[in-house]
């Protein structure tokens, strides 16, 4: 494990692993889905979080790429978490879950994972040194958010406004589909976006 191992990756992926086991709690708690002793996900990610890294780190030994995939999913993971998470919340305080202000809640908990996003990718997951503000590469990184905001939030926005809930879900679980579903589309062009055009890493 020493050998292809990162310190710094094994203790990210723990902190990642907890953040997203705390927001996973969260998210079940307000959406009223009771699973029993549902706690254990707070104590069990972090660890999942460090297997997978060990065995990305071991496939990423030869390709920078797998090394940099991995990690960009497991970023991408908590801020999908985030995403939801912030969500979750702004649903829960105001009793709104569809309509425009549903875009709203949804543009909100988005922005939000695209700046833990952004720093999380910039620092860790395509290795920057370069501290602060970069014109160009915050210009770049404007673009590629801005596309994946479209896609994004017009995704979830579709799936729960135009599709609406299916198989019996409540509205309040069936907006986390739909964030859930456009975060999936969301990750691919992200990293696309984000290795190619933005860190170029």
């Amino acid at each position: 494990m020493q050998n292809f191992l990162k310190k710094t990756d094994a203790i990210i992926s723990i902190i990642i692993g907890l953040c997203i086991g705390i927001f996973f709690f969260i998210i079940l708690k307000t959406i009223g889905l009771e699973i029993p002793y549902r706690w254990l996900l707070i104590v069990l990610f972090p660890p999942a979080a460090l297997v997978g890294m060990v065995l990305v780190s071991w496939l990423g030994r030869r390709f920078l790429f797998i090394l940099q995939a991995g990690r960009f999913v497991l970023v991408g993971a908590l801020n999908t978490f985030v995403d939801l998470g912030v969500l979750n919340l702004l649903i829960f305080f105001s009793g709104i879950s569809y309509g425009i202000l549903y875009t709203v809640f949804k543009s909100i908990a988005f922005l939000m994972a695209t700046v833990n996003s952004y720093y999380w990718n910039k620092y860790w997951t395509f290795g920057k040194k370069r501290k602060g503000f970069v014109p160009g590469e915050f210009s770049k990184f404007l673009v590629t958010v801005a596309i994946g905001f479209g896609l994004n939030v017009g995704i979830a926005s579709l799936v729960v406004n135009i599709l609406g809930p299916q198989f019996g879900i409540s509205a309040e679980a069936w907006a986390s589909v739909g964030a859930l579903t456009a975060s999936l589309f969301a990750w691919i062009w992200n990293f696309i976006g984000s290795k190619f055009f933005v860190f170029k890493a």
